[in-house]
Order: C-alpha cells, then structure tokens, then sequence
C-alpha cells in the first residue's frame, strides 16, 4: 500500500529504533524488516534477553542491531549529552535513571545519531514516549508545537483513496494559533504521502450558518492559516458534509476551492479528531495509520498498546519514511 514509501528508503536506507526489543510483535515486525532489506532495526534490550524472546516466537531477528542500556560503551557521554540537554531539569543520577528505559535511552540514541527515527509504544504510553522526544529532540525550527495525525487509506475503483484527519490524539484543546500549526503541519504530512492538500477547517456551521465560540475559534484559525500558507488550499469554518461533498460543499460554501474536495481535515479538539478518525476506521472501511507526531526534529512515532505486528511493520516504514 505504502510501496512508494519504500522505494524512497531503499534509495536511502535508515536505521529504527524501537524501544521495546523484546516485545513479539516487535521481533516479528523486525523479521520481516530484515528480510526486506530497506530498514534496518535497532532493538533496545539484553542481546541475550532479546534472541531467546525471538527464538521463542519464531523469529530471526540476525542482523539486527541490538544495544543495552546496561552495557552500552558510550554510557557516560549520553549521560553528559543529556544533562547538558535538560539545562538543569535533571540531575545526573535522575538521567543515568532514566536511561535505563528503553524509552530515553531509544529516544537518545536517535539525537547521538545511532539510528535515524524511532517507534515505540507497544507497551509505553503515549506520554512516555512523547515526552522524551519533546524533551531531547524538541520541536523542530520553526515549530512550537507537537501535533498528530492519522492517514486513512481505503480501497477505491482507481486504486486507493487515501485522507489525513488531524489533531486526534495529542493536543487536547488547540488554541487558535495551535489550529494554524496543526493544519500546516498535517499538510505537509499529507504531501509525503502522495496527496495535494485540500485543508478543511471543520466545525459544526458553515461560513457563519452557526454561531458560537468554537465556530469563531475554527473561523478565525482558518483566515490565520490562509495568511501564514497562502500557497496551499485552505477553507472553513465547514461542516464534514460541506468538506467532502461536491454538491453540499457548492451549495453551502459557493466557490470554494476546498469545500467538496477536501482531503486533510482539521478538528477543533481532541475530542471531535478522536471520534472522527474511529468513525471513518470502523463505520467507512479505511485503514487508519497513526498516530503520526508532526513538528518534532526526528521522526519519532506512538504505537497503540493494542497494536499488532502488521501495525508495527507498516508505523515502521512510515516513519522513516518521514525523514
């Protein structure tokens, strides 16, 4: 599905992280990586540890880089890297504590230069793998925000009909200025995956049929994002209807260049983002694809606790991808 993808990173090979190496469907997930050759995985974990999990469950994990936290040769610059990174938040026993996780130690492995992107989350929490990307890699220039989005893919006539929804997992209750961020930052998600963005800014009225604080909020964060993006195709405040429909989308918002050929959505919360993306997974037949971190300075990405290996082979890919 992602095939373009991979022809970008057999031209130009990188290194995953991820921070679980023990974990099945990781193994499972780096097998098939290994034999495909474009990606290489970086398995965080006891070597001894992480090839008897691997013959357990099947799978040959040779030629996989596998780094301790226990017995890394480098221990002692990381530790001197990452205190000088925390500017005094963290003392030099609370960062040699922390690296003994697989998620700081991955998490700085990427910064040192050990691997190009990182995956984890398949048995951390969204917020311990998101917070040490915030506080080692940081946002990238010009970014003042981490954001997500989910890329949804379903079969079509002419192959695939692929959608990007966004914020629908990490901020909670954007501000304006965040919404702007938000849909600049899923636009040029958008554009890796193949897409020319068409950015609608949902809401409940459409080009003032409502009132109300969340609709002034979205419409005013669409005209800020017109002025910050003139060169990419911007609308709302709209309804989902008015968005995707070319009838509905002409008869409520005439002359938009957007309204019923939308194909980047941006929500005015967490809540409506959430629900919206599940809606579309479970009710219309896409494959959802996410959460995908936008505007940190590496590529560094959140699986689902409940993920499978399929999961983790495809969030791989995506995410080095993204580099």
């Amino acid at each position: 599905m992602f095939e373009f993808l991979i022809e970008k990173l057999k031209a130009q090979p990188r290194k995953i992280v991820f921070t679980e190496g023990t974990d099945p469907r990781i193994l499972e997930a780096s097998d098939r990586l290994l034999k495909d050759s474009f990606l290489k995985p970086v398995l965080v974990g006891n070597p001894d540890a992480v090839h008897a999990a691997a013959a357990k469950a099947g799978f040959d994990v040779t030629g996989a880089e596998i780094i301790d936290p226990a017995n890394f040769d480098r221990m002692d610059e990381m530790v001197e890297t990452m205190v000088a990174l925390r500017k005094g938040k963290m003392t030099e026993e609370q960062v040699r504590a922390a690296l003994t996780k697989g998620n700081y130690f991955g998490t700085m492995l990427v910064k040192m230069g050990y691997a190009d992107a990182l995956l984890g989350g398949a048995t951390y929490s969204t917020a311990d793998t998101v917070r040490p990307a915030l506080q080692i890699i940081k946002t990238k220039p010009g970014s003042k925000i981490v954001s997500s989005c989910f890329v949804l893919v379903r079969p079509a006539a002419d192959g695939h009909e692929t959608i990007v929804m966004a914020d629908c997992a990490i901020c909670i209750k954007p501000t304006e200025d965040e919404l702007v961020e938000i849909g600049i930052q899923t636009a040029e998600t958008a554009k890796i995956f193949g897409l020319e963005p068409k950015i609608a800014y949902l809401s409940y009225s459409t080009k003032g049929s409502g009132a109300g604080e969340d609709v002034d909020k979205m419409r005013s964060a669409c005209a800020k994002a017109k002025a910050a993006a003139p060169e990419l195709a911007i609308d709302g405040e709209m309804q989902f209807d008015a968005a995707v429909s070319p009838t509905v989308g002409q008869l409520k918002f005439p002359g938009s260049p957007v309204a019923g050929h939308a194909n980047t959505f941006v929500f005015p919360d967490i809540n409506a983002g959430n629900i919206g993306y599940k809606i579309a997974q479970r009710l219309g037949g896409f494959a959802a694809y996410g959460p995908i971190l936008q505007g940190l300075n590496a590529p560094i990405n959140d699986l689902s606790r409940g993920c499978n290996a399929e999961e983790v082979y495809t969030m791989a890919i995506i995410t080095a991808a993204l580099g």
